[in-house]
C-alpha cells in the first residue's frame, strides 16, 4: 500500500479490502496505528492506555488462522468505560485507577468474535459526566483541526482517536449527546442507535435510563458494518432489546430517489440561537434532500424549554445511586465538577424523579407521533463549533449559556426519547472547524436512518478536508 500516513485516513471498508487483497498484513496494519498513537497521543490526549503488546499478539493470532468479515483484522479503540477482561477500566477517574475488569463487555466479545483488534482505552470526561471532555487526571483530548479547541465530550478520546488518525473507528457512550456532539465538532460520523439496540452490559453506567452505546467513524457505511456486529440481542442484559438485527449495509446503498419521502424540520428550539454558518449548512442539507425528491415539512415538537431539566433530574439520582459506595469513602478522589453533580443528585426528591420519568415517556410518545408523518427529522447537531479549551460560557445569536449546555443543546432530547440519531459532517466553518447536521429516525429504524445519512455523507459538497496534523 501507500505510506502509513495515507493508511491511517482510510475507512474500515477500504482497510478491509486492502487486507483481503493482500496489500497490507494485519500485523502491519496494527503497527501503523500503534506507531501513529505513539507519535500523536502526547498531543491529542486520545488514549489513556495503549495495548501495544496485546494488540500485536492478537494480530499474529488472526494472521495464523485467517477469517472473514469486514472487521477481521481492523483496529479500534474503546472509551474507557467499556470493560476488557484483565485490563483496567479507569472511567477517566482516580476512583477507578485500579479497577481491573473480570470479563469482556458484550460489545467487546462481539468485536473480538468478528476479528477486530483493540488498540487501547480512550480518554473521556470523568465517568462520562460533562460535554467538554476536560479531564484533569489524564489530560483533555483536543480537536484535530485546532488543538487549542475541544474534541467534544464526554467521548472526547473516541472522537480524537478517529479524527487524529489513531484508530479507524471507536466506541463511545452517549447519555446526552456524548457521541454525536464530539462527532460534529471533530468532523466525524457519530451514531447513537435506539435505546437498547446495543447492549450496555460491561459498560460502567452513568444513567441507566439514558445511556446508549454509540459508534464514531469516518463514514456512514462503516457505522452500518459496525452496528451489524454490535446489534445482536443480549439476553443477559435486561436493557437490551429482543428485536432481531436488521440488515444495515444493504439498505445504506439502496436510497437514491427520495420521491415520496418526507423530511421533518422542527424549527422551534432546534433552529434558534445557532451560529449562522451552521444554520446555513443545515439548510443546504435540507435543500439537497428536497432536490432529490423529498417533501420538506415543518413539524412541531413538544415544548423543550425544560427538557434539559428533565434529563438532569433523571441523570443525577441514577449516577448517585451507582457512585454512593465510593462517594462515601473516597469523595476526595472525584473531580470537583462531578462531585458537585452528585451533590445535586442528593437534592432531587423521588417525586421529582418520577415526574421526570413520566415526562420522558410523554416526550417519546410525542416524537413517535411526529415520526409517523415524516421519515426523518433534520436539525443542526450543535449550535456552535468546537469551543476553546477552558471556555466556560459561549454566546450564540443572543443566548449566553454554559459551554457544555450549548454543546448538547440539540442532542440531549433524543436520549430522553431513545430514538436513533446520527451526526454527519455538513461542511467547514470559516474558522476552519467542522460543522455537523443531525438526523433522527423512527425507533429501531437505523437502517433507514443510515441510508439517508449515507446519501448526504457521500456528496462531495458535504465532504471535509482532512485535518492538517504535523
Amino acid at each position: 500500500m501507500s505510506d502509513a500516513t495515507e493508511v491511517c485516513w482510510l475507512t474500515v471498508r477500504q482497510l478491509s479490502r486492502a487486507l483481503v487483497n493482500g496489500e497490507i498484513s494485519i500485523h502491519d496494519l496494527v503497527n501503523v496505528f500503534l506507531a501513529r498513537a505513539a507519535e500523536f497521543n502526547p498531543a491529542s490526549k486520545a488514549f489513556i492506555d495503549v495495548y501495544a503488546d496485546s494488540a500485536r499478539a492478537h494480530a499474529s493470532t488472526l494472521a495464523e488462522q485467517p477469517g472473514s468479515g469486514m472487521l477481521y483484522g481492523i483496529p479500534y479503540g474503546l472509551k474507557d468505560l467499556i470493560d476488557i477482561k484483565d485490563h483496567r477500566t479507569s472511567a477517566g477517574s482516580a476512583v477507578f485507577a485500579d479497577n481491573i475488569a473480570s470479563d469482556d463487555a458484550h460489545v467487546v466479545s462481539q468485536l473480538t468474535a468478528a476479528g477486530a483488534v483493540c488498540l487501547g482505552k480512550l480518554n473521556l470526561h470523568e465517568f462520562a459526566y460533562g460535554a467538554t471532555g476536560e479531564n484533569a487526571r489524564y489530560g483533555t483530548a483536543v480537536n484535530a483541526y485546532d488543538s487549542s479547541r475541544l474534541a467534544g465530550g464526554s467521548s472526547s478520546g473516541s472522537a480524537a482517536a478517529v479524527a487524529w488518525g489513531l484508530s479507524p473507528f471507536a466506541l463511545g457512550t452517549d447519555t446526552g449527546g456524548s457521541v454525536r456532539s464530539p462527532a460534529a465538532l471533530s468532523g466525524l460520523v457519530g451514531l447513537k442507535p435506539t435505546y437498547g439496540r446495543i447492549s450496555m452490559r460491561g459498560v460502567t453506567p452513568y444513567s441507566w435510563s439514558l445511556d446508549h452505546l454509540g459508534i464514531l467513524s469516518r463514514d456512514v457505511r462503516d457505522c452500518a458494518v459496525i452496528l451489524q456486529t454490535l446489534a445482536e440481542p443480549d439476553l443477559a442484559d435486561p436493557g437490551s432489546t429482543n428485536r432481531p438485527t436488521d440488515q444495515y449495509l444493504p439498505e445504506v446503498d439502496s436510497l437514491e430517489d427520495l420521491t415520496g419521502r418526507n423530511i421533518g424540520v422542527p424549527r422551534q428550539f432546534f433552529y434558534e440561537h445557532v451560529d449562522p454558518e451552521i444554520l446555513s449548512a443545515t439548510e443546504r442539507v435540507i435543500s439537497f434532500l428536497e432536490k432529490k425528491g423529498a417533501t420538506v415539512r415543518e413539524v412541531e415538537t413538544p415544548d423543550l424549554n425544560f427538557s434539559r431539566t428533565v434529563s438532569l433530574t433523571i441523570q443525577m439520582p441514577e449516577a448517585l445511586s451507582f457512585h454512593m459506595p465510593w462517594l462515601e469513602k473516597r469523595a476526595g478522589d472525584y473531580g470537583e465538577d462531578f462531585r458537585t453533580g452528585l451533590a445535586l443528585g442528593q437534592q432531587i426528591l423521588a417525586e421529582h424523579y418520577v415526574r421526570a420519568k413520566r415526562l420522558m415517556t410523554h416526550y417519546r410518545t410525542q416524537i413517535d407521533d411526529v415520526l409517523e408523518t415524516v421519515d426523518i427529522l433534520v436539525t443542526p447537531s450543535t449550535p456552535i463549533v468546537a469551543p476553546k479549551v477552558g471556555a466556560v460560557e459561549v454566546e450564540t445569536e443572543g443566548l449566553t449559556e454554559p459551554v457544555g449546555n450549548a454543546m448538547m443543546r440539540f442532542t440531549n432530547f433524543f436520549n430522553t426519547t431513545g430514538h436513533p440519531a446520527i451526526s454527519i459532517p455538513s461542511g467547514m466553518h470559516s474558522l476552519g472547524l467542522p460543522m455537523g447536521v443531525q438526523l433522527v429516525g423512527k425507533a429501531f429504524g437505523e437502517a433507514s436512518l443510515l441510508a439517508f445519512a449515507h446519501l448526504i455523507n457521500s456528496q462531495r459538497q458535504f465532504k471535509l478536508p482532512l485535518p492538517k496534523i504535523n
